[in-house]
């Protein structure tokens, strides 16, 4: 019989219009790119900072390029001051432009093994608003000061230009911090740069112990991952959270509720991202009592995340499978609008009360919401968006990143087939 060759990038185009997407740019893209880059180096209006000359660096995949954030972070006295630059994707689209609709229709960037549907057109995600090597750029400032017990004991949020001096991954930094690896000549060639990560990783691991002791949920999944080179998958690679994922996963997570706080204490209406507690907690009562454990009857995130860390010091080897079956068993997060005075609604896994998106502009439309609306804040501009229309936008974000895990699960395993 003829070999037939599957066609694996005209699956994912064909999986992303099933599930709703529209994978191409609308009419008006071509003229507003056009606009956008010829005032691309301009620098921005208003009350801006010039942080360039700061040791800033980037950590994220091998392969990508959108880079949404950079850290950078100093000994102080009390703890260590952590400043996060986020990249200000706002600065150049316009609400309700062509490029804003498609943002707003899609919510999101979809990552599937064999081509990338990105929710901004890639002269946009991955340069003019990437926070690239050595490039100028405007970006959203989240400052905070990070005890010694992992509490933020300041935080500030200001706009100011940087430039990402360090592109590093997560596969070259991790091992490294890990004492397993060298670094690569970037890191190497750098004292500076070396003592500034290591830094940045005390910094994080104090959050990420705080969170714990406050009952944050700790979760390690080992991943199968399609190599693809030229249209053909080569090979499939297991992928396991690093220290670098730790140091970048504990920034985000402390910077989000940074800003969370700051927009619920100016009385502005936003969107929160949370985790419901588990409806099926009977299920997790079950799960635990099979490894002989005891979880309250009520859901209790401290509990259970006592649970997790006895049975991953038990079993390393199948602790990957346990964390999988609990996050199944919690559900998916959500978004949602959330005016002054409503109840509380917090994120069940991370124990956090006041929780948002903001972090990654370049690849979802929640965090673009989000970032306009805390520069209305910074500003004393009346926001963006009525209350209606943030219910819209949290309501549509959530169905549309349901779709997306539909089809990176779909073409993925299409790929490693």
């Amino acid at each position: 019989m003829p070999h037939t060759h599957f066609d694996l990038f005209a699956a994912a185009s064909q999986e992303m219009i099933r599930e709703g997407f529209d994978p191409d740019f609308p009419t008006g893209t071509d003229q507003q790119l056009a606009s956008i880059s010829n005032r691309a180096a301009a620098v921005p209006n208003g009350d801006i900072r010039d942080l360039r000359a700061l040791l800033w660096s980037s950590i994220d995949n091998d392969t990508s390029r959108d880079l949404d954030q950079i850290e950078v972070a100093e000994r102080v006295a009390g703890g260590t001051r952590v400043l996060i630059g986020i990249a200000d994707v706002d600065s150049a689209i316009a609400i309700g432009s062509p490029i804003d609709q498609h943002a707003a229709s899609q919510t999101t960037t979809v990552y599937t093994a064999m081509r990338t549907f990105p929710m901004l057109p890639e002269v946009l995600s991955t340069d003019l608003t990437s926070l690239a090597e050595n490039a100028d750029r405007p970006a959203l400032i989240v400052e905070m000061v990070v005890g010694g017990d992992g509490s933020i004991v300041a935080a500030d949020i200001y706009r100011a230009l940087v430039r990402n001096k360090a592109q590093l991954t997560y596969s070259a930094i991790g091992p490294w911090l890990e004492g397993r690896t060298e670094p690569g000549l970037k890191v190497t060639s750098s004292a500076e740069l070396q003592q500034q990560l290591k830094l940045q990783d005390e910094a994080a691991a104090a959050l990420r112990n705080q969170r714990s002791r406050l009952g944050a949920l700790n979760f390690d999944r080992v991943e199968a991952k399609a190599a693809v080179a030229d249209g053909q998958v080569q090979d499939i690679i297991a992928s396991k959270k690093t220290r670098a994922d730790e140091l970048i996963e504990d920034f985000m997570i402390a910077a989000n509720e940074v800003m969370a706080r700051k927009l619920k204490n100016s009385g502005t209406t936003t969107i929160r991202r949370i985790v419901r507690s588990p409806e099926r907690w009977p299920r997790i009562i079950e799960l635990a009592a099979r490894y002989g454990e005891s979880l309250p009857l009520q859901p209790d995130s401290a509990a259970l995340n006592a649970f997790l860390e006895k049975q991953r010091v038990a079993d390393e080897v199948h602790y990957p499978d346990l964390s999988l079956a609990v996050i199944k068993l919690m559900g998916p997060g959500e978004y949602v609008m959330s005016r002054q005075g409503d109840a509380g609604q917090g994120h069940f896994g991370l124990a956090a009360t006041d929780y948002t998106h903001s972090t990654a502009p370049n690849r979802r439309f929640a965090d673009l919401v989000v970032q306009r609306l805390i520069k209305a804040v910074l500003s004393g501009q009346k926001a963006a968006y009525s209350d209606d229309e943030l219910a819209s936008i949290a309501r549509n974000c959530t169905l549309e990143e349901d779709a997306a895990r539909k089809v990176e699960r779909v073409v993925n395993k299409r790929a490693e087939a």
